[in-house]
């Protein structure tokens, strides 16, 4: 497979195989996500959605009994590579996961914190820190809702506003691409669409990848989705992907179209 242009691609997969042990969760998946949209993945349960996902930003490599073959290629280069560190990738691939996990710290330290190891220098035109967290907070659409309370602790808020924390935590670092695991799935509906919403202002910035079991979250706030599923070996497979209004109403694949019409998963 060809590279793709890196002005209009921010990461691909090529014959990506990611493997637990001896079970291999992911089966030779290759994609190419475009850059400043927002990407779904749905499938059913176990179809390796979130390993998918978790690839993209090395945090696999954490789980002991992973590895991955094949190449995922962010900005033209393969972050699988031995000499890449994967602790910059990732900082310039953040991630959300789906329960919100503020630090123990104050609203204000949850942003700050993440900024400053990373190496924050204020001056010389940049924005001094408290600049930064107001910015990082707006663009998290939470700044109106704790500009008062910044002192208070990051577990205080509510679990919508906890999410949102996450997020603005994550924007502070200044990535390139923001992975969510199912941000919204332990929210209420209110709090959901607040998130759906914060996913397609971030998309004017960042290129968001998202899994979700939520098909109509997947309509409503995807530029495209990536549909997977289970072969008969139990090992996830990539079916269909493609622009998400096309996918959910002209999918190409009947395994596709038996999914997002409840017929199977």
């Amino acid at each position: 497979m060809s590279l793709p242009d890196k002005n209009e691609y921010a990461i691909e997969a090529s014959n990506l195989n990611i493997y637990y042990g001896d079970f291999r969760a992911v089966k030779s998946v290759s994609l190419a996500v475009k850059q400043k949209m927002v990407t779904a993945f749905i499938g059913p349960s176990g179809c390796g959605k979130s390993t998918m996902l978790r690839s993209f930003n090395r945090m696999n490599e954490l789980i002991p009994s992973s590895r991955t073959e094949g190449h995922i290629y962010f900005l033209g280069q393969d972050i699988y590579k031995s000499n890449i560190d994967p602790v910059e990738v990732r900082k310039r691939i953040g991630m959300v996961f789906q329960k919100p996990n503020p630090f123990p710290k104050s609203i204000y330290e949850n942003v700050a914190w993440g900024a400053r190891i990373n190496g924050f220098k204020e001056g010389l035109g940049r924005p001094s820190m408290d600049e930064w967290v107001e910015i990082c907070l707006r663009k998290a659409a939470l700044w109106d809702e704790v500009k008062d309370k910044l002192h208070q602790s990051g577990l205080s808020l509510s679990g919508g506003q906890q999410q949102r924390l996450c997020i603005a935590r994550t924007i502070a670092v200044q990535p390139e691409i923001i992975l969510m695991d199912e941000p919204a799935s332990a929210l209420d509906p209110i709090a959901t669409l607040k998130i759906e919403e914060l996913m397609r202002d971030l998309a004017r910035e960042y290129t968001i990848i998202v899994v979700t079991h939520n098909m109509q979250q997947a309509a409503r706030a995807s530029d495209y989705t990536a549909f997977f599923t289970m072969d008969d070996d139990r090992s996830g497979i990539l079916v269909e992907y493609d622009k998400t209004d096309k996918l959910f109403t002209n999918p190409v694949d009947q395994r596709t179209e038996a999914y997002i019409t409840g017929r199977f998963g």
